[in-house]
């Protein structure tokens, strides 16, 4: 996901972005496999965050200079699309966002 318009300051806060992932490992039953890693910027950068999951691996980089982030969400099963719009417009304020889905897995 391309993340638009978001508040800057929530782009910078770790609890923000950490409540992100968290909603989104239960909408979509992942199962976390050790502890989430982020890594703060100094000013006036933004946070690199990265969750490794049984079915493959959460990440965000955030860009608050800009109001951006890139939001990736890597599952190698099928899942129900969840209201990605909706989640980072409450957790991030964001005014946009481009959701780009890419089938995965081996075709027999």
């Amino acid at each position: 996901m391309d993340v638009s318009g978001c508040a800057p300051e929530r782009l910078k806060d770790q609890v923000a972005l950490s409540a992100l992932f968290e909603e989104l490992i239960v909408l979509l039953e992942l199962k976390v496999v050790g502890q989430p890693q982020w890594h703060v910027f100094p000013e006036p950068g933004g946070i690199t965050g990265l969750t490794l999951l049984a079915e493959s691996h959460l990440c965000i980089h955030t860009f608050p200079e800009h109001g951006f982030a890139a939001l990736n969400v890597y599952c190698c099963r099928t899942r129900a699309r969840p209201d990605f719009e909706a989640l980072v417009a409450r957790h991030l304020g964001a005014q946009g966002c481009h959701v780009r889905e890419l089938a995965r897995g081996v075709k027999a």
